[in-house]
């Protein structure tokens, strides 16, 4: 697909993945305990849903691409965060191995969708 095919970041496969990663953790997160309200579960609610504000974010800076690539590292930073929390809710007995395996491994996907489109921005710019 080319940068014409895709109408709004909700066409990118990247942004389906971690907008639905997002819905599992908040679905799973109900669960843990509630002393962990104001911490782990604020926490990884945040940053899973930071990355899908910070793609949308970023679609719409396509036109200049330090400010594109620049809000897709904030994406990175957000996956990357959202893996220690799901680490920490692991070792916590919150999530079983299973599930923490399942969901940092798709997170390892939203990484590398996010790798892929900063290390080729101009296949995103607009104007160009």
């Amino acid at each position: 697909m080319n940068k014409e095919s895709f109408k709004s970041h909700e066409d990118l496969a990247v942004f389906k993945l971690a907008f639905n990663t997002a819905m599992k953790i908040f679905e799973l997160s109900k669960k843990f305990p509630q002393e962990e309200k104001y911490a782990l579960i604020d926490q990884i609610r945040r940053s899973s849903r930071s990355v899908c504000a910070n793609l949308a974010e970023a679609w719409r800076k396509r036109r200049y691409k330090a400010a594109f690539i620049a809000k897709l590292n904030d994406c990175e930073a957000e996956a990357a965060e959202t893996q220690v929390w799901i680490k920490f809710a692991v070792k916590c007995d919150y999530l079983d191995v299973l599930q923490g395996r399942e969901l940092y491994a798709t997170y390892n996907q939203v990484l590398s969708g996010l790798i892929n489109m900063i290390k080729n921005p101009n296949k995103w710019i607009i104007g160009e």
